[in-house]
């Protein structure tokens, strides 16, 4: 998606045009799935969170400069929503957390039942999803989106040498975590 030029297309969708909100989506659909994916809680969230990408992005685009690189722009759009899913996530596992409470001193069916699909919607992602969602943004915008650390360090709007700090430590915590699971292999192609 980075050499796609949108910016015709953006342009007449801020002059009204139904349409062009389509083209965009066709073009971006695929790069926004993948991306939140890699960064979404669980991967039952992913089609929740792109609906919310894609109206946040209906919502933002008067805000957008044409000048600016697109695909930073959305890529920022994207974390911002995936952030924004991650506490709506956290006020629900605080939730089960009291309805665990509440279940364990009274027998009632219903509770349990709504405390079982809560547990089903916090269910993690394999490996990648052991990291915490700051160390997760950098190495996937790093490893899967091909940004440079200091793109990383503007879209997240952090200082460089944050970036660099998260980077090696998450770097440090997959290498560990590989280790425990022994899921590293010789020659795995996992540059460390």
């Amino acid at each position: 998606m980075k050499d796609l030029d949108l910016n015709p297309w953006l342009i007449r969708r801020s002059q009204g045009d139904e349409q062009a909100f389509q083209v965009v989506y066709e073009a971006t659909r695929d790069h926004a799935y993948r991306l939140i994916s890699y960064l979404a809680p669980s991967k039952q969230d992913t089609p929740d969170i792109m609906s919310e990408v894609y109206l946040e992005l209906f919502r933002s685009l008067k805000n957008y400069d044409a000048g600016q690189n697109f695909t930073s722009w959305f890529n920022g759009l994207i974390v911002r929503q995936v952030r924004n899913w991650k506490r709506k996530e956290w006020r629900l596992f605080r939730i089960a957390e009291k309805l665990k409470l509440t279940t364990s001193k009274s027998s009632d069916p219903a509770a349990e039942l709504q405390l079982l699909v809560l547990d089903d919607q916090l269910e993690l992602l394999p490996i990648l999803q052991t990291l915490s969602l700051k160390f997760r943004e950098v190495i996937v915008l790093r490893y899967y989106q091909d940004c440079s650390l200091e793109e990383i360090s503007e879209l997240l709007k952090i200082p460089l040498g944050t970036v660099k700090s998260r980077h090696h430590h998450a770097l440090k915590q997959l290498r560990r975590r590989f280790d425990q699971e022994g899921l590293r292999k010789e020659g795995d192609g996992f540059v460390y």
